[in-house]
C-alpha cells in the first residue's frame, strides 16, 4: 500500500507564487502516472495536473496552463507542483494523487490520494 503526503500549502497575495511537494512512501509508483487535484469549498474535485511515469508527458487543466509545472523525481518518489502568477480562483484544498496506469491520470484511475493541503490566495 501506498501513502502520499503534501507539504508546502499556504497563503499568498494574488499574483505570488507556492510550490507544493508530495512524497510517496510504502510502496513506489515510478511506473505510475502522479498528478495532482484540487478541490475548493463546495464543489467538485477537480484534475490540475499530471506527469506519466517518465517525466515527459505533463497535462494540465486549461485554467493553470502556463501558470503552473508538474515535474516528478522517481529517485526520490516525489512530485511537485509549482505554482506561479496565483489567482484567488485557485484557492482550494491541493490533493497530490497516485494513478494506476503509466501514463494517463483521472479521477477514475486514481489508486492513492494524499490527505490534501490548503492553498489560499487573497486578493
Amino acid at each position: 500500500q501506498v501513502q502520499l503526503v503534501e507539504s508546502g500549502g499556504g497563503s499568498v497575495q494574488a499574483g505570488g507564487s507556492l510550490r507544493l511537494s508530495c512524497a510517496a512512501s510504502g510502496r513506489t509508483l515510478s511506473n505510475n502516472a502522479m498528478g495532482w487535484f484540487r478541490q475548493a469549498p463546495g464543489k467538485e474535485r477537480e484534475f490540475v495536473a499530471s506527469v506519466d511515469w517518465k517525466g515527459g508527458n505533463k497535462r494540465y487543466r486549461d485554467s493553470v496552463e502556463g501558470r503552473f509545472t508538474i515535474s516528478r523525481d522517481n529517485a526520490k518518489n516525489t512530485v511537485t507542483l509549482q505554482m506561479s502568477s496565483l489567482e484567488p480562483e485557485d484557492t482550494a484544498v491541493y490533493y497530490c494523487a497516485g494513478g494506476r496506469h503509466s501514463v494517463a491520470l483521472s479521477r477514475d484511475t486514481v489508486q492513492a490520494w494524499g490527505q490534501g493541503t490548503q492553498v489560499t490566495v487573497s486578493s
